[in-house]
């Protein structure tokens, strides 16, 4: 399975043109005060590049919870093109919304895409993820897979990345976050890079799945 992309390209959170193109994160709500917040941070797959607001995975998370009765505020923190070392120096503002209880951390993609040596893009997952758990806040971890003209080695390296910080850090690992939705078209958008609107929801659905029992030992209903 590969993250994106299509044809010969590697695939990745985002090209090159997905990069450039910029999206604005998709929340469309306003923060409401005193209500625990989940920080949905990462790249265009988090903000969810050409889909409507309403339509990004973490507006879709929102509605799962809001109709299970969880009392929590998803905020979207996603940035189009972002990186693990930009999610180093945005970390701190994305931890600003409030009484931040969980952050879904989805980078990595984009450095891999431009064969970024492994343990330089682990160490900006290390460090957010420390920075994040010294300020209380509960972390699920979003593996990336990715097929690149770097090899196997390098694939391989990606995915023990993944796995040894959620094991040393112990936190919850999504160990795909495109899972059932990478190489397929009909869950893609044309650019086979980004999740259309089904694709999307599958998405959710994974994430949900995982952070689900997080939220039910918080008991925040």
């Amino acid at each position: 399975m590969t993250a994106c992309g299509g044809g010969q390209s590697p695939r990745g959170a985002s090209t090159p043109k997905g990069e450039t193109a910029g999206v604005a994160p998709a929340s469309t709500r306003t923060p409401v005060e005193n209500v625990p917040k989940i920080v949905a941070f990462g790249d265009s797959l988090t903000a969810g590049y050409g889909l409507a607001p309403r339509e990004s995975y973490p507006a879709l998370l929102q509605k799962m919870l809001d109709e299970d009765g969880f009392r929590y505020e998803v905020v979207n923190a996603g940035e189009s093109g972002g990186t693990s070392a930009g999610g180093v120096r945005r970390l701190d503002w994305a931890l600003e919304a409030g009484d931040v209880r969980f952050l879904i951390l989805e980078l990595g993609a984009n450095d891999f895409l431009r064969g970024q040596p492994v343990a330089e893009t682990k160490k900006n997952l290390d460090e957010i993820i420390r920075r994040a758990q010294s300020r209380g806040v509960h972390v699920l971890l979003a593996g990336m897979l990715t097929t690149t003209e770097f090899g196997r080695d390098y694939e391989a390296e990606i995915r023990d990345a993944y796995r040894s910080l959620a094991d040393e850090h112990e936190v919850t690992l999504i160990p795909f976050f495109l899972e059932g939705v990478a190489g397929i078209d009909r869950l893609n958008q044309q650019d086979r890079i980004h999740p259309n609107v089904e694709g999307t929801r599958i998405v959710a659905t994974n994430v949900y799945r995982h952070l689900k029992p997080l939220l039910e030992k918080d008991g925040k209903k």
